[in-house]
């Protein structure tokens, strides 16, 4: 692969020569009757242009320029094409002329003496010999740039999913947890949790493999386990619903997910009486409002002074930093009574 990729890349500079030769041939073309004449000259002109072109991108830029080396980098590239200009006059005045005096017959007389101390003629043949340089350099600059949009999203995605091995297996946990409490019980309902948790993991498995799916089927999700938690809690707790969400909202799988465990585990498992959940979605081809408010046992100081993190909220927030980077707001509040998420996303930018 390293050989194809290498071939490639060569025959994409061999191309780039070959069409800098029919440019620059075919702008002389019709003023000039010796064609093998216009050849030669343009020829050996381009292979200066070569020369000044690899000597920059390969050397000049890497070990001057990219090192911060401007000064050096500037007269170091004047030098280079001072020279270059020297040796095309060398051969113009000892091959070309000779060659060809018919073509130099009706030019002005040419003196190679003059061309070392001719610096107008060498400043105004700087643009020439540095077109194809320049248009190298913006070639590879933009292949660079291509290369590291490519990477960072490959970067992106593998954290992602990395991010989302973790989620799974995090909920699949607290799940089974639930399941399992139900059938030491030989609960009646077990049956029915099952049901809940096949649909939920088909959800999981099969729908969310996108890097978006329709904020709706999120809500489902949240219903479906919010049912399953229902059944294992009972009367102990109370889910307020509320949603409007348009038929085209979407949002990244599973975000909305963790912040509901969050609520049961924390809100509702130690809770002796009655707690309470309120959710709230809003959603539309602009924007994403989320909001999960519930209650807190208070057992102890301890439980409230703890400020330690879930996995899952830290997952949450690497993910909505990679998949909405400054189009998101995520507001936690934690005081004695309550526990409180405001989520907001602008997705019309993503």
């Amino acid at each position: 692969m390293m050989t194809s990729v290498l071939n490639k890349k060569i025959f994409g500079h061999v191309l780039f020569w070959i069409v800098m030769l029919v440019y620059f041939m075919s702008s002389s073309w019709p003023y000039e009757k010796n064609k093998i004449f216009l050849f030669e000259s343009v020829f050996l002109k381009l292979l200066l242009q070569l020369v000044l072109a690899y000597s920059i991108i390969s050397l000049f830029i890497p070990y001057l320029l990219n090192k911060n080396r401007k000064i050096v980098f500037f007269i170091s590239c004047l030098v280079l094409i001072y020279f270059l200009f020297i040796v095309y006059a060398v051969y113009k005045s000892y091959v070309l002329i000779p060659s060809y005096p018919e073509e130099f017959s009706y030019r002005p007389p040419f003196i190679l003496g003059d061309r070392f101390t001719h610096f107008p003629a060498y400043i105004g043949s700087i643009p020439g010999y540095l077109f194809p340089t320049i248009i190298l350099v913006i070639f590879n600059y933009y292949k660079k740039q291509k290369e590291t949009a490519n990477l960072l999203e490959q970067k992106r995605t593998s954290e992602l999913k990395a991010l989302k091995n973790q989620l799974n297996p995090h909920f699949l946990f607290n799940t089974l947890n639930n399941l399992y409490a139900l059938a030491i019980k030989k609960s009646n309902k077990t049956p029915e949790v099952i049901a809940k948790l096949s649909e939920i993991l088909d959800y999981i498995l099969y729908q969310c493999k996108g890097k978006y799916v329709l904020l709706k089927n999120e809500a489902t999700l949240l219903h479906n386990y919010i049912a399953l938690e229902e059944v294992r809690y009972g009367n102990r707790v109370k889910v307020s619903f509320t949603e409007d969400i348009s038929n085209d909202s979407k949002i990244a799988p599973l975000i909305l997910l963790t912040f509901l465990e969050n609520a049961f585990k924390h809100g509702v498992s130690q809770e002796l009486n009655t707690a309470s959940i309120d959710l709230y979605i809003k959603g539309d081809l602009k924007d994403i409002e989320f909001k999960i408010e519930n209650t807190k046992p208070i057992i102890s100081e301890k439980n409230y002074d703890d400020s330690r993190e879930a996995i899952g909220l830290k997952n949450i927030k690497k993910q909505l930093d990679l998949l909405y980077s400054n189009n998101y707001e995520l507001e936690v509040k934690n005081t004695r009574e309550l526990y409180s998420v405001n989520l907001k996303i602008t997705t019309n930018d993503i």
